[in-house]
């Protein structure tokens, strides 16, 4: 019988691996494959070759087996960083999101993730990053605008006549 071969095996391999990652089952039956293969003799170096994961994790994983049983190959909560704002100082910044920066004591017209991020730090003392007040914009609902840049001083009449398409009717 002739041995089957996939092609392009390194990105399908790539693949599947994200895919058992993907769910919180794959992981599991993933893990089980892993522990079966050490009780059948292999070693935690040969499974985890042979499954694309770390030697340490294999142990982990057969160590939470012989303390747990199978609910030790189960996916445990996983909680995260804490939030460092709190439901009410996110309502009050939806609040004043509404307004204009001048208004909140900023010197600036337009929100911005620079502009939010100075005025958490000046009312809460939390340091929070532009990319995160950015993402707060998002999770408030909010959509980012950027200022229209305009040039300083410039002429009406001068601007009407450079303009390659005249407007009609004139």
């Amino acid at each position: 019988m002739r041995p089957l071969s996939i092609v392009d095996a390194p990105n399908v391999v790539l693949g599947l691996q994200d895919e058992i990652r993907r769910s919180e089952e794959s992981r599991y039956d993933h893990r089980l494959h892993g522990v079966l293969l050490v009780a059948q003799g292999m070693t935690c170096p040969e499974v985890s070759r042979l499954l694309g994961d770390a030697p340490r994790s294999v142990e982990y994983w057969v160590q939470r087996f012989e303390s747990r049983g199978l609910a030790g190959l189960q996916e445990g909560e996983r909680s995260g960083r804490p939030r460092r704002l709190d439901d009410r100082q996110l309502a009050k910044i939806a609040r004043v999101l509404r307004q204009s920066p001048r208004d909140a004591g900023m010197k600036t017209n337009i929100w911005d993730g620079k502009t939010l991020s100075a005025w958490i730090e000046q009312q809460y003392g939390d340091e929070l990053g532009v990319r995160q007040c950015q993402r707060l914009f998002r999770q408030l609902g909010f959509r980012l605008r950027k200022p229209r840049p305009e040039v300083a001083c410039a002429d009406p009449e001068l601007k009407r006549t450079h303009k390659k398409t005249p407007q009609s009717g004139r």
